[in-house]
């Protein structure tokens, strides 16, 4: 897929602290909770974590959007 190459791009450059590998890095994150709270239904304990993660990867959308629109536009797509 596009973004296992570009988070293999941006791993190679050693820029981890870069905004755009911490957004992929949460989408990752959500996904893997999403599926886990897909077997385990009555799991409230971990019903907490993926709110916050979704407002933190927001809140970084919201930073890129207006830092570099190009790239933003490329990790929505």
């Amino acid at each position: 897929m596009v973004q296992n190459s570009f988070i293999s791009l941006i791993s190679q450059e050693e820029n981890r602290d870069a905004v755009e590998f911490q957004v992929l890095s949460w989408t990752n994150k959500i996904r893997r909770l999403t599926s886990h709270l897909e077997l385990h239904k009555k799991d409230y304990s971990s019903q907490r974590g993926p709110c916050k993660i979704l407002g933190k990867r927001q809140r970084l959308l919201s930073y890129l959007s207006k830092k570099n629109r190009v790239l933003y536009k490329y990790l929505i797509n």
